[in-house]
């Protein structure tokens, strides 16, 4: 489990509201890896050593973040394009790291065939492991996941590999391990945001009807909208936050559009709690059986 990604580590140690994302290093039994997002050794060692501190065992560097404010800034995916200074990074950090450390990555920035300059560099260190998500930076989540290339890579890698990418329902993640049968692991993302139910479906574990379905997805949304209203101490940001995960969520409703428009619409709390009223008694749960994404929200 990742946290989200941090960056801008300039002191020893963290302020500010986002220590509460490195509170646990656990969560439910489930390692959490602390996830930083930079182009600077020195960061990253710093970074490192405050996990450390903290109890953490590991930390994940990121270069996948797609979007253009960060790789235009040569970060994320950004530095993709560039491996020899990843190279130079990964010199100077690995010989000092003091916990364990794990790359998330795409196949590229521009074009896949990065990832093939890419490989080598990463096999020359002593990385935990990689995962890549099968798509270039520049397709941000659009278009198809590129499996052919993935699977090359997976071939050149020295280290443990997993795949992202589209990943919805429990035949997906079948096909996927029907496909490579090397792969060391799977990354869950916007198919988990969509369907907190989907780990069970793929480990085959029994789950309850959708109408109970609904009813734990409508408790769950209630506890994290109240949650954040404490944490932003009643700040609009609240609405912006939920309406990010509606996005994702909306898709395993029988209609994804409608509930969407309805909850994004919303600017005052008392509108916002009306439509998710709305949502779960008008619309039905379908769960893992939600249509594919299409384009990132603009919320």
């Amino acid at each position: 489990m990742f946290t989200p990604f941090f960056t801008g580590i300039y002191k020893r140690n963290l302020n500010g509201p986002r220590n509460k994302e490195l509170l646990h290093t656990s969560e439910n039994g489930v390692p959490v890896v602390p996830q930083i997002l930079s182009k600077d050794a020195d960061e990253i060692l710093r970074f490192a050593e405050i996990c450390k501190e903290l109890g953490f065992t590991e930390i994940n560097w990121n270069l996948g973040c797609p979007y253009p404010r960060v790789a235009n800034k040569k970060r994320g995916s950004g530095m993709l394009p560039y491996p020899q200074e990843i190279y130079r990074i990964l010199q100077k950090i690995m010989p000092e790291m003091p916990v364990g450390f794990s790359v998330k990555m795409r196949l590229g920035y521009i074009s896949p065939k990065e990832i093939f300059e890419i490989i080598p560099v990463l096999n020359s260190f002593p990385v935990k492991e990689v995962t890549i998500h099968a798509r270039i930076g520049k397709q941000l989540y659009k278009g198809k996941t590129d499996k052919d290339t993935f699977g090359k890579a997976l071939k050149l890698s020295k280290h443990p590999l997993g795949y992202n990418g589209d990943i919805f329902t429990k035949t997906d993640f079948d096909e996927l391990n029907q496909r490579f049968p090397l792969l060391d692991f799977i990354m869950l993302g916007r198919g988990l945001l969509a369907d907190p139910f989907l780990p069970a479906y793929i480990k085959q574990l029994e789950t309850p009807p959708s109408i109970e379905q609904k009813e734990k997805i409508n408790r769950f949304i209630n506890d994290l909208y109240y949650h954040r209203r404490k944490q932003h101490n009643n700040g609009l940001q609240t609405l912006g936050n939920m309406k990010e995960y509606w996005w994702y969520l909306s898709h395993s409703f029988d209609n994804p559009h409608k509930v969407f428009s309805l909850i994004k619409k919303k600017k005052t709390f008392e509108d916002y709690e009306d439509a998710v009223n709305r949502v779960f008694s008008n619309f039905q749960w379908v769960g893992q059986q939600a249509a594919l994404f299409g384009n990132e929200p603009n919320i």
